[in-house]
């Protein structure tokens, strides 16, 4: 039976939930009606059902209608049409943590509050995991490419930075580097695939294999071709690479629910570290052979 003589500033928040619950339906049934699979497409449909019908049990306690918020609706779309499925709905879900937080506090007053919360959890731990997308299929794969490339390419390029000393024969050289790299790469994540019975696309673990290694090779060269400056090139790409750790653990600590801080500082000390001693075997092999470019 639903208390008619709540305050009116819990009215007021139950608006402000609705507005919530209104706000997820539209975004899950835009994103259910453009999904091809149709396993994902009834998993998010599902969800949007339950987003309505949480919005009308908080509409008997507010006692209006409530407007969705347009611009999170064309945010949230567009970010999982971008970014996949799985990392704009993960996203999403934690935007609502702290709404779901605050109706503990209320419990009392609204009992129907205890099934929503129950089902809001659930949207996370069970019914978004059991979204299959391709790219969370092979971001092992993902990881390889990006983690060999940052790691030898910065490393190659802080060599070649010192030794050097010119900017376009650094650019050259790391990038024919980084792409026969990229190829090889690719080549050995295909025998290995096709050695795991478990894997039955071994040339899509190398596609992403090595278009992640391709990708991390272009953002980490191109400073070369655009400055003349060798040492501000060198800590241009080390920034590069920097970032391109950060995006990408951004993106896992979501998709994956992974620690963020752990896996960055973990991959940001391999990838600098090698880099600041390939630097230092530049130095030595100039000043021993007395090499002048």
């Amino acid at each position: 039976m639903v208390d008619t003589k709540l305050s009116p500033e819990l009215k007021e928040q139950a608006a402000r939930w609705q507005k919530e619950e209104i706000t997820g339906y539209h975004i899950y049934m835009r994103l259910a009606g453009a999904i091809r699979d149709k396993h994902n497409s009834e998993i998010v449909e599902k969800i949007a059902r339950e987003e309505m019908k949480h919005y009308n049990t908080l509409k008997e306690y507010s006692g209006r209608d409530v407007q969705p918020a347009r611009f999170q609706i064309f945010l949230f779309y567009w970010l999982s049409r971008l970014f996949g499925l799985t990392f704009g709905l993960k996203l999403m879900e934690r935007s609502e943590e702290s709404a779901q937080a605050s109706y503990t506090d209320f419990l009392e007053e609204i009992p129907e509050l205890e099934p929503i919360l129950r089902e809001e959890e659930e949207h996370e731990t069970r019914l978004l995991n059991m979204l299959d997308e391709e790219v969370l299929q092979y971001i092992g794969s993902v990881v390889l490419g990006l983690n060999d490339a940052l790691v030898e390419l910065t490393g190659t390029l802080a060599g070649l930075t010192f030794a050097f000393q010119n900017t376009q024969l650094i650019a050259l050289s790391g990038l024919i580097t980084g792409l026969s790299a990229s190829l090889s790469m690719a080549a050995s994540e295909y025998l290995s695939a096709r050695a795991d019975e478990s894997d039955t696309h071994p040339g899509r673990s190398a596609l992403y294999t090595g278009l992640a290694y391709v990708f991390t090779v272009i953002v980490l060269v191109f400073p070369y071709f655009l400055l003349n400056d060798y040492m501000l090139c060198l800590g241009w790409t080390l920034l590069n690479a920097v970032l391109v750790i950060a995006v990408f653990n951004a993106y896992l600590s979501v998709a994956r629910d992974l620690n963020f801080v752990k896996r960055f500082g973990e991959m940001a000390l391999i990838s600098i570290g090698v880099a600041v001693f390939s630097f230092g075997i530049g130095i030595l092999i100039r000043s021993v052979f007395g090499i002048e470019v």
